[in-house]
């Protein structure tokens, strides 16, 4: 025997979004999924700490300052909160002696524990261009010859063109 479907229990059928009254509610027409992905990304990214990452690398240098951007970048962050380093073989060691300085300065720029450890890899870094030399100023005149009055008891030709080098590297270098 069949049995009676109750009023109050829910309909197997599907209900019809677009039912006339609910037109105007619906756009049903082409939208940008960027918005939406970013949307369901950001709590993935978050937990992930992907975004920390990238914020940490565009901000690298007013993180830790120039000097210290300039022989390291970082590369990687896991989860526990370590940091993982790429470092210039030069200062490797004085970055390892750095190292809880360094740690505090990222935290203190993210308002909260960040990093806990730093993992140092030994390497040529990413971004690493070579020196660029800044060009000095023409000597003046006076200064010509103050170097060169004052290089005239040196025997030594070599010795004298090198201080003479000098002379002229620090007497016009830019102030």
């Amino acid at each position: 025997m069949a049995m009676a479907k109750r009023q109050n229990e829910p309909s197997d059928e599907i209900p019809n979004l677009a039912a006339p009254g609910r037109e105007s509610e619906y756009n049903w027409g082409f939208r940008a999924v960027g918005v939406a992905v970013s949307k369901l990304a950001a709590p993935i990214v978050v937990r992930r700490g992907g975004g920390i990452l990238v914020r940490l690398k565009s901000e690298w240098p007013a993180i830790i300052g120039r000097d210290w951007a300039a022989v390291s970048w970082p590369t990687a962050l896991g989860r526990d909160g370590v940091l993982k380093l790429r470092a210039a073989s030069t200062a490797a060691l004085e970055l390892q002696h750095r190292a809880p300085l360094l740690i505090e300065r990222i935290n203190l720029f993210f308002g909260r524990l960040v990093v806990t450890r730093l993992v140092l890899v030994q390497g040529p870094l990413p971004l690493d261009s070579p020196p660029s030399r800044a060009g000095l100023r023409p000597l003046a005149a006076d200064r010509t010859e103050l170097v060169r009055s004052g290089l005239s008891g040196i025997a030594d030709p070599q010795l004298h063109e090198a201080l003479a080098r000098l002379g002229r590297a620090v007497g016009g270098a830019k102030g």
